[in-house]
């Protein structure tokens, strides 16, 4: 462990000093080539279950540490990194918690070529942000392995409103436990994903169809309808899951809701519901147990202390929620509750080190 932890910080800071020589360079002085940046969160936890505290779960955590790096190679090819530290323990678990590693190739303004780790794109809101945005969320997230090795191509129209996407990946399912066949397990499980991004002043959508095989031949499809509407400072994020192993399965799904409202631009209050469901026919190990149904509801209140010039860099929240239902073998549980409050920050090492060079130069 030791030993790793130090290669990671050898690595970070060859990252760092790599990125601060190159931002002596006209050529990339405005971050082209090299953006280089760190950003974590740190929680107190307390998760319950029926009044009962479980300590493994309690207390402080480093809930996240990522680095991340993206790129503008040349006018056609970019890239982009993120890497996960706080649950590294060897070069496996390293390659693991890579969450993407993709390498674009643009040869219109219109198309674009990807390939490499990727987001498994299924659509909605809650599964579009950023992990270290949300503080609690449905079954279905809690469970989906949403990075994994793929190639993707898609189309932008002229007005840049509307984008299409069709990917083939990795299924998602690759190393659950459902896609074992009579005790061995299969390999090269695909999914083949249809997304359709929609931007219109106040609506937003993020909406997929999504067909990801758990046995060799056999599908879960998905259709996700991921709406966010903007009125002034107010947002709602509502998400329409349907799921099933046959098209006429309509008793899988689930329904993420968020309402937020920004006050001030340092403070965001938000109330947030989500509900899952399996029917009792649901295929087993499809990160529902039959007849699992769950409803999570909660809020809470981030305060941004460098809101009132607009930015989002550091961060205090505070939030809790609140589990009911049927769902004894999942993440949330009936009579469960979750507390927690801590700090997020983000640093873009390339402006830091543009500044601090400009800074000694003057001097």
């Amino acid at each position: 462990m030791k030993k790793t932890f130090t290669k990671m910080i050898c690595l970070a800071a060859a990252l760092f000093s790599f990125g601060a020589a190159q931002a002596q360079n006209a050529a990339v002085e405005d971050n082209e080539i090299f953006k280089l940046g760190v950003e974590a969160r740190f929680d107190y936890l307390n998760e319950a279950l029926a009044g009962k505290v479980d300590p493994t779960a309690s207390g402080f955590k480093v809930r996240y540490f990522n680095l991340r790096m993206d790129g503008q190679i040349t006018s056609k090819f970019s890239y982009s990194w993120r890497q996960r530290f706080n649950r590294v323990n060897s070069l496996s678990d390293f390659a693991e918690n890579t969450d993407w590693l993709t390498l674009t190739y643009k040869p219109t303004p219109n198309w674009s070529i990807s390939a490499g780790k990727q987001v498994v794109m299924i659509g909605g809101w809650e599964y579009d942000r950023a992990p270290m945005d949300l503080y609690f969320c449905s079954e279905f997230w809690n469970n989906v392995a949403c990075y994994q090795l793929g190639a993707s191509v898609s189309y932008t129209t002229e007005d840049g409103k509307d984008n299409v996407l069709f990917q083939v990946c990795q299924s998602p399912y690759q190393k659950s436990a459902a896609n074992f066949v009579d005790g061995v397990k299969q390999h090269n499980l695909l999914a083949y994903n249809l997304y359709w991004t929609a931007s219109y002043d106040w609506y937003t959508g993020l909406h997929s169809m999504n067909l990801v095989e758990y046995k060799r031949g056999k599908f879960d499809f998905y259709m996700v309808l991921g709406n966010q509407f903007k009125f002034g400072d107010a947002k709602i994020q509502l998400d329409l899951m349907e799921r099933g192993t046959s098209f006429d399965d309509l008793d899988n799904f689930s329904i993420m809701g968020e309402f937020s409202y920004l006050i001030a631009d340092r403070v965001n209050v938000f109330a947030k519901v989500t509900y899952d469901q399996a029917s009792d026919v649901y295929a087993p190990g499809l990160y529902f147990a039959p007849g699992a149904q769950i409803t999570r509801v909660g809020g809470g209140v981030e305060y941004y202390p460098l809101g009132g010039q607009g930015n989002r860099d550091v961060r205090l929240h505070a939030a809790y929620a609140y589990g009911m239902g049927d769902n004894p073998y999942g993440v949330i549980k009936d009579k469960s509750s979750y507390f927690t409050f801590g700090l997020t920050w983000r640093i873009d090492l390339m402006s830091a080190a543009e500044k601090l060079i400009r800074k000694v130069s003057n001097k």
